[in-house]
């Protein structure tokens, strides 16, 4: 007989805790949404791999069931999903009150517990000022040279070539650029391939985080050690053996590292050279392959666009002298084009904040250390705003001014956390269009 009381005592805890998973408490009226299955929640679904240039089956089914606000849980964590244009900008406005910048403990795996996108308040705001020195409109104003010069020597090579596989081609350009104003790299020099961890990192980025060996997560987390691994190593001989002048952004790091009362430590020092690193090749080289399909679909705006380069070389005292800083601020349609490519491109498929206290918005309520989820492809594809979304039409950007996020255009984040390398993506961009 007690047999059959401690069975029906489990029956009973296990759907109570069932029961509890599907419906969490709140003081007030959650989100609609599926919380999915225990423990995994919805994870499956939405780490499916999206093959369109569309919306994300994941977010697209949800909105047509839920509308622009619903409710999930990812790895075991419930998150509250936004496709709603005022939702985001308000997320993205009250961050450091409402909200604090928030990533899933598998991201913070593959990125560093102490990488910038984690770390909140006066030390985010000084890791930020230290990546403006490098990536900040002053000082690319100094790197436009360098960064034409790479593209014409890449350029120059590839034509030598019977085919080239552009993204692979691309990223090793824009990585060699960046690793070198970094940490001096020079991959025809190193003993060591750094860039061929990144390969293994970038694989399984985006995958289920099973670390088992033969998944593509666990691939992910070995190439990340290698290349810490190469960094440290990098960072002690450099602190070893100092140099006497500032040549590239470990000689920053060196001095704020001797500082007496510095903040930052090494691990901090090492997990933001990774981001960096990753960052500034993997998503501006997608963005400029992506670019250049672009224009060898659409003819009329490889046209236009150059006619408007045309017309600045012609104003030119010296035909053969490099880009300036004007002349590049200059290019409106570029900027159209490069506007309207990153919105289609849609490279960063979730943007994630917690909420630090209990929330409402539009009737709904967001319980405090709950996840919120914004969605940028929702928005930049929403056809209440862009007419015939997923066409590519940079005319539809001509006499918009765009100075940062708004609400609906987000392509580098919105807020305190607005990308601080959204010129030198530009920068690179116009660069490999400038030769097409």
């Amino acid at each position: 007989m007690w047999e059959l009381c401690v069975g029906a005592f489990i029956i009973i805890c296990i759907t109570h805790w069932v029961y509890r998973w599907r419906n969490p408490s709140c003081n007030g009226k959650l989100p609609p949404g599926s919380m999915g299955l225990p423990l995994l929640g919805e994870s499956l679904q939405f780490f499916t791999p999206n093959t369109s240039s569309d919306i994300p089956p994941f977010i697209k089914k949800r909105m047509k069931r839920y509308g622009p606000i619903f409710k999930t849980n990812l790895v075991g964590r419930p998150v509250v999903v936004s496709t709603d244009p005022d939702f985001n900008y308000f997320i993205f406005q009250q961050e450091g009150q409402v909200f604090q910048s928030w990533y899933p403990e598998t991201f913070t795996e593959i990125f560093g517990k102490q990488n910038v996108g984690s770390l909140h308040g006066f030390m985010y705001k000084y890791l930020k000022n230290m990546v403006l020195n490098l990536f900040g409109p002053e000082s690319l104003k100094k790197m436009l040279s360098e960064v034409e010069n790479t593209a014409c020597r890449s350029l120059q090579q590839w034509s030598c070539q019977d085919s080239v596989e552009l993204k692979e081609a691309t990223a090793r350009m824009i990585f060699d650029l960046t690793a070198k104003k970094l940490i001096s790299y020079d991959s025809n020099k190193a003993s060591e391939n750094l860039r061929e961890n990144f390969v293994a990192f970038i694989q399984g980025l985006i995958s289920f985080p099973l670390d088992v060996p033969g998944t593509a997560y666990h691939k992910c987390l070995q190439g990340r050690k290698k290349a810490m691994r190469m960094l440290k190593k990098m960072l002690q001989e450099r602190r070893a053996m100092p140099r006497k002048q500032q040549t590239d952004f470990f000689d920053y790091v060196v001095e704020e590292l001797k500082k007496e009362g510095t903040i930052l430590t090494e691990a901090i020092a090492l997990d933001l050279m990774f981001v960096l690193l990753f960052a500034s090749f993997e998503t501006t080289s997608l963005a400029i392959t992506y670019a250049i399909k672009l224009l060898s679909d659409n003819p009329l705006v490889l046209k236009q666009l150059q006619e408007e380069h045309k017309a600045i070389l012609e104003q030119r005292e010296d035909p053969n002298s490099g880009i300036t800083w004007k002349e590049y601020k200059s290019m409106t349609f570029t900027f159209q084009f490069i506007n309207e490519t990153v919105r289609l491109a849609n490279i960063v498929p979730g943007i994630f904040r917690k909420a630090m206290k209990e929330i409402s918005f539009k009737g709904y309520t967001i319980p405090a250390g709950w996840a919120v989820m914004v969605c940028p492809p929702a928005v930049h594809l929403n056809p209440k705003k862009y007419r015939d979304p997923l066409a590519f039409n940079p005319w539809r950007w001509e006499g918009v001014e765009l100075s940062g996020a708004t609400k609906n255009f987000m392509a580098f984040g919105g807020g305190m956390r607005f990308c601080v390398g959204t010129d030198f993506t530009k920068v690179a961009t116009y660069q490999r269009r400038k030769y097409c």
